[in-house]
């Protein structure tokens, strides 16, 4: 890989390194600490994720039209000061603001280091996006790991090594990104381009790829919330909770070069990749459901990691290939809110489901989610193979 690959997956390692000391605790922290119940957990979760949504279109935007660089050290110092604020105080209702601002600064940053990895080594096809998703789970790993250590010592600590690892994210953008040409050039809308069937085309295809890919993220999302306080109350502790996570990024760190050469008979079929991953998750969600001890959650999560891996790295490498020039920027942010919103919505939805019903029926409707995402998914491109027929008889 060129050098500003590297660090782009450099950075993207510290980045999540640093979330992750405090991602997969925000609901137990926010329910055995602050005393709020789990749809209320929901509703902050939603805030933060809400910020984010706005964030990374604001940060694809920006890519577009200030490049990389001043894109990412925007989202940095905004995530930063958040972040220096939840070490100065987190009680209720500093927790709920300051989180809330993190969730748009760090949506700043995503969108435009998924950009520049795109840009920066075309070439590349999908290993660019691949490396920065192993890095992100590399820093799950990591974070995750240290970060239930560091809880069962203090809360306190946790806010203050997120916050280091985003000074550091911040001094390798600072002296290092300057250097990335990943500038995009700003050029006509996709509205008014010489291709305008063609890109109306490309953008109803991704519209359709990301309803399947936001109702994944709610489902996946659920790992993060419910299930994490369902674990609690099947008295799996927070160090084995956190082992999950740990054992999840590492998985992905060392397992997705065996992926990828496995499934190189499906590297010009993404979509079926994709779908083989969906189908994965609902034998996972089949599994939790029925989950009362550890090894069967950890059983669970690793075939979850399987199919988050032919998922996750797929769709921005679908997008990048959808994005007109001078709009990948714009495409990837589009990309991201969608994760996000799952990760806005999946919490407050599994909250609500648990607390009126119960977790059965939560899984119940997550699998249903599931298999809505394999149908939209498999119809994607069908608007995109009928413009290219259309561009193709008009030439002749």
């Amino acid at each position: 890989m060129p050098k500003a690959v590297w660090l782009l997956v450099l950075g993207m390692f510290v980045n999540v390194t640093g979330a992750s000391f405090l991602w997969p605790l925000n609901t137990i922290y926010i329910n055995e600490h602050l005393g709020k119940s789990l749809s209320v957990a929901g509703i902050v979760l939603m805030l933060n994720s809400a910020a984010s949504v706005v964030g990374n279109l604001v940060g694809g935007t920006l890519f577009d039209k200030i490049g990389g660089y001043k894109s990412v050290l925007t989202g940095i110092i905004i995530t930063l000061v958040a972040l220096i604020g939840l070490v100065i105080n987190h009680d209720w209702l500093f927790y709920v603001v300051f989180l809330t601002i993190v969730g748009f600064g760090s949506g700043v940053v995503f969108p435009s280091m998924y950009a520049m990895a795109g840009t920066v080594w075309p070439e590349g096809g999908r290993k660019s996006f691949n490396a920065i998703y192993i890095a992100q789970n590399a820093g799950v790993a990591i974070g995750a790991a240290l970060g239930g250590v560091v809880a069962s010592f203090s809360f306190e600590y946790i806010f203050i090594a997120n916050a280091g690892m985003y000074v550091l994210f911040f001094l390798v953008a600072f002296f290092f990104y300057k250097q990335i040409s990943a500038t995009s050039i700003k050029q006509a809308s996709v509205l008014t381009e010489k291709s305008t069937v063609r890109n109306k085309a490309n953008f109803h295809a991704l519209m359709t790829l990301c309803v399947g890919y936001l109702l994944a993220w709610v489902t996946y999302v659920q790992w993060q919330s419910t299930i994490a306080t369902h674990t609690r109350h099947l008295d799996i502790s927070l160090d084995q909770y956190s082992l999950l996570w740990t054992i999840n990024g590492a998985l992905i760190v060392l397992g997705q070069p065996i992926i990828n050469s496995a499934l190189k008979f499906l590297e010009k079929q993404i979509k079926v990749q994709i779908m083989i991953g969906l189908s994965i998750f609902i034998v996972s969600f089949l599994m939790v459901a029925k989950a009362e001890t550890f090894t069967h959650f950890l059983v669970a999560m690793i075939i979850l990691t399987i199919g988050e891996m032919l998922v996750w790295p797929a769709v921005p490498a679908i997008a990048n290939t959808l994005a007109p020039k001078g709009r990948e920027g714009f495409y990837q942010g589009i990309v991201n809110s969608t994760a996000t919103g799952g990760r806005m919505i999946g919490p407050l939805l599994g909250g609500i489901l648990v607390d009126t019903f119960n977790i059965n029926v939560m899984f119940y409707v997550l699998i249903g989610f599931l298999l809505v995402s394999i149908v939209t998914t498999s119809i994607y491109d069908r608007k995109l193979k009928k413009a290219t027929r259309q561009e193709v008889i008009s030439v002749s």
